[in-house]
């Protein structure tokens, strides 16, 4: 059944212009692009469509707010993020609403979001008045050293579609916190929800007589008319970006010129390993967790499931019939537990892995199909007698897809865990303390989540290893990426 449309709360305040210095307005070119609904494959809105000119004044406005709001008091800022927080909490089922129309997550899921989000502004609006400096005598005791920290400068804050206030919440809060202007450029796929959100932050900037200018939004369909003319401006100081490593590393190279601070949180290929020692109904739940969030459409997502040979098929079984559960659908319909795929092309893409996966040698216990049905569905799917050479297993498939490899020892898990570029996350489950410890000294990853399914914390730090990024994101680290230290030898 077709969704309801938007509850006219939200849509009629969903800004879709282009948000420079307090102002929506349209594209300098006049151009738009269609935002859609991918449970239905219809239309929501149309959006401005911001270019390189657009980009250069959304800067511009960003560097002249930014002397007065690093200037501003700590305990100002911190109260501005607040406000923030709590419209957001009390507008949770407006937003919640947004997030699934444009991004298709169940609405339980999309509210979990709203949460997840509105909890890194609450811990940054904590944090804005917690720098830590230094002052101390000198080893030679000739002087005093004295350590300051302050605001690096504007900051282009990239975000991806997958989770579009949660995404933009992790590095808009912190930037803010620290006295940084930002210039935002969301996902193409998935606008709606930042420019909605930076409304909230926008009205509470004007209330208080702050400047306009500290946030700026630039909806585009063309990054790279974005990024270009921003990257080599040398008045653009810190570059955040959430995304591929194909792209993060381009993105890197464009920054080298300017040398800009960067932080990048970029692909993944999440191992979810089970031991002989598991308590498997645990790992079950785990596995779903791990693998379904947003139908496996996250950096997080476990995408190889390395299971001991001796609880291989008593796992894989029990998983099989755990996604037989999951009821598949558009996220606004009650019941609904997987959601569509964000386009066409990512169900392209999954079809053609899992088919490749078969051709190979794996054997279909659930799903591997797309149902009938309008919208980017795909049905859950568990593959076993995977071959670890297969793309399923090499590449982060993106999708509802659970590719089973089992292994005989320890020293094996950790060398199939470990046989990839990629090292954001791995998941583990054993009963065995010395294991977990042993785990986290020779997995290389950024994030270990030990017999549960879920890492992610605003308070903790978020981020990888090898080609899955550098900086971090949330926690105390969070804000250390907008912040530099100044040395002062008194």
């Amino acid at each position: 059944m077709t969704p309801p449309a938007l509850p006219p709360t939200v849509a009629a305040h969903v800004p879709t212009g282009i948000l420079i210095d307090g102002a929506w307005r349209p594209a300098a070119s006049g151009r738009t692009f269609t935002v859609s609904d991918p449970g239905t494959t219809e239309s929501l809105f149309d959006v401005a469509d911001a270019g390189s000119d657009d980009a250069l004044d959304a800067l511009t406005a960003a560097s002249n707010a930014f002397p007065e709001w690093r200037a501003t008091a700590p305990r100002v800022r911190s109260e501005l993020l607040r406000a923030v927080f709590e419209t957001i909490t009390a507008r949770t089922e407006d937003i919640a609403a947004l997030v699934t129309a444009e991004g298709g997550k169940p609405l339980a899921e999309s509210r979990a979001e709203v949460a997840y989000g509105a909890d890194y502004i609450r811990w940054y609006a904590e944090q804005a008045v917690r720098f830590e400096g230094l002052a101390r005598r000198a080893p030679s005791g000739t002087n005093h050293q004295l350590v300051l920290r302050r605001a690096v400068g504007p900051a282009l804050l990239i975000t991806p579609w997958n989770f579009p206030i949660a995404m933009i919440a992790r590095k808009v809060a912190p930037a803010l916190a620290a006295g940084c202007s930002v210039v935002i450029k969301p996902a193409q796929l998935t606008p709606l929800t930042t420019a909605y959100v930076a409304e909230i932050i926008r009205a509470e900037l004007a209330d208080r007589g702050l400047p306009t200018g500290v946030i700026n939004v630039l909806p585009s369909a063309s990054a790279r008319s974005i990024s270009g003319p921003l990257l080599s401006d040398p008045r653009l100081r810190k570059l955040s970006f959430t995304g591929s490593t194909e792209v993060g590393s381009a993105l890197l190279k464009a920054s080298a010129d300017t040398v800009l601070r960067t932080s990048m949180e970029l692909g993944g290929n999440a191992p979810f390993l089970v031991f002989e020692d598991a308590d498997i109904d645990a790992a079950v739940t785990g596995a779903v967790q791990a693998k379904m969030r947003n139908a496996g459409q996250t950096c997080v997502a476990a995408n190889r499931f390395l299971v001991h040979a001796s609880v291989a098929e008593e796992f894989t079984a029990a998983l099989t019939v755990a996604f037989d559960k999951l009821v598949v659908g558009h996220g606004a319909d009650e019941g609904v537990t997987v959601g569509p795929l964000i386009e066409e092309a990512a169900v392209d893409r999954v079809q053609e892995v899992v088919a490749e996966a078969v051709d190979g040698g794996a054997r279909v216990r659930i799903g591997a199909e797309r149902p009938d049905r309008a919208g980017y569905f795909y049905n859950p799917t568990v593959l076993d007698r995977v071959s670890p050479d297969l793309r399923v297993i090499t590449e982060e498939t993106f999708g509802p897809v659970a590719p089973v490899v089992t292994f005989g020892s320890e020293d094996e898990a950790v060398a199939l865990a470990n046989s990839t570029p990629f090292g954001l996350v791995a998941y583990a489950y054993t009963r065995d303390i010395g294991r977990v410890l042993r785990l986290a000294e020779s997995v290389d990853t950024g994030m270990l989540g030990v017999n549960r399914g879920l890492v992610s914390d605003a308070s903790a730090p978020f981020g990888g290893v090898k080609s899955s990024g550098l900086g971090r994101e949330g926690g105390e680290a969070g804000i250390e990426e907008y912040l530099d230290s100044v040395y002062v030898a008194i």
